[in-house]
C-alpha cells in the first residue's frame, strides 16, 4: 500500500511458511480419517488391544476426579486435583478451601501451565531492532508524547490512523495483545515495529483478494486470503469466521478490512498457541483446564 514503509529484507512478515499450509491434511488423507492400514475407531498403534472395557452402564467418577478416587467422592475444583489424605468419608466432606498438602496455595488452583503466564503481567522495555523504518520510528514517538518508551491504545489507534488505517478499539487491542501477549494495552517501540510491519502485509492480502475491490471480501475470498498467510481452515471453520467479523447483519456475507485484520489476528493468535501443544504438527493438542482458558478467554476480553 502506498505510504508504508518496507519492511526489513528477509523479515518475512505475513507470508505463508514454507511447505504445506498448517491445518491441511497428509496427502491423500482425508479430515478425520485415520492412519494408513488402521481400521477407524481401533486403539492407535502401539495401544494393547486388550484392554478391559468398563461393563456398560457402570457409574463413571465424578467429573474432574482422578479414577482412583472411591465412587460417590465429591470433586475437587475443576482444574485441581482430588487428593484427600484419607479414605472419603460421609462425615468429613473434602474441604476445597483447604489446600492438599501435596497442591500449591490459593484455594488448590494449581500453579500457571508453563509458558502461559499472567495476561496482565508488566510489558517489559524494548528498543527498535536495528534497520526499522525512520518512519516506523518517527509515528512512535510522535504518538509518544510524554517520552515513557509506551503508547496506550488509544495513542496507537491515533498513530494508525495517520496511515489511513482506521480501526476499531478492538481490533487495536488485539493487536496489542497479539505483539506483546499482555492485557496491558500498552506497546512498546520493538513491538509497534512487528506491528506495522505485519499490518503493511496484511494490508496487501486484503486488497490482492479483494479483486472486485468493493471494500470487502467473501467467504471464498477469506479462505484463500488465510491460505496465503499458511492457515488452512476447514469450510464449518470458515462459516463461523465469516458469521462473526461481518458486521452487515448478513446482508453481504463478507467482511470489510478493519473486521479482517480482527480475524487474521484472531487465526493467527489461536493457531500459534495450539502449535506450541503440536510440535509434531499432527493435527492434534493437549491443553490442561488452565491452558485452554487461557488461550482462549484473551480473545474474547479484548
Amino acid at each position: 500500500m502506498s505510504g508504508y514503509p518496507h519492511p526489513p529484507p528477509g523479515s518475512g512478515y505475513g507470508s505463508a511458511p514454507p511447505g504445506q499450509p498448517y491445518g491441511v491434511p497428509s496427502q491423500g488423507q482425508p479430515y478425520g480419517a485415520p492412519p494408513q492400514g488402521q481400521p477407524y475407531g481401533a486403539p492407535p498403534q502401539g495401544q494393547h488391544q486388550h484392554q478391559t472395557a468398563q461393563p456398560y452402564g457402570a457409574p463413571s467418577a465424578p467429573y474432574g476426579v482422578p479414577s482412583s478416587a472411591p465412587y460417590g467422592a465429591p470433586a475437587a475444583p475443576y482444574g485441581a486435583s482430588y487428593a484427600p489424605d484419607k479414605p472419603y468419608n460421609p462425615d468429613k466432606p473434602y474441604n476445597p478451601d483447604k489446600p492438599h498438602k501435596n497442591q500449591g496455595g490459593g484455594g488448590g488452583y494449581p500453579a500457571p501451565a508453563p509458558g502461559y503466564g499472567s495476561p496482565f503481567a508488566a510489558l517489559v522495555p524494548s528498543v527498535f531492532p536495528p534497520g526499522t523504518d525512520p518512519n516506523v520510528i518517527a509515528c512512535f514517538q510522535l504518538a509518544d508524547q510524554d517520552g515513557s518508551g509506551f503508547i496506550d491504545d488509544k495513542e496507537m489507534q491515533r498513530a494508525l490512523s495517520s496511515y489511513n488505517q482506521s480501526f476499531s478499539l478492538r481490533t487495536v487491542h488485539l493487536l496489542m495483545y497479539l505483539f506483546t501477549q499482555t492485557n496491558t494495552r500498552k506497546i512498546g517501540p520493538k513491538e509497534f515495529a512487528s506491528l506495522f510491519y505485519s499490518l503493511q502485509s496484511w494490508r496487501g492480502v486484503f486488497e490482492r483478494f479483494d479483486r472486485d475491490r468493493s471494500g470487502f471480501i467473501d467467504a471464498n475470498e477469506l479462505r484463500d486470503a488465510l491460505l496465503s498467510l499458511g492457515f488452512a481452515v476447514s469450510p464449518v471453520v470458515l462459516e463461523l469466521l465469516v458469521s462473526k467479523f461481518d458486521k452487515t447483519g448478513g446482508k453481504k456475507r463478507a467482511i470489510e478490512y478493519d473486521n479482517f485484520i480482527e480475524c487474521c489476528l484472531t487465526v493467527k493468535g489461536l493457531t500459534e498457541k495450539f502449535k506450541e501443544k503440536d510440535k509434531a504438527y499432527t493435527g492434534m493438542g493437549t491443553f490442561s483446564y488452565e491452558e485452554f482458558m487461557l488461550t482462549v478467554l484473551p480473545f474474547l476480553i479484548a
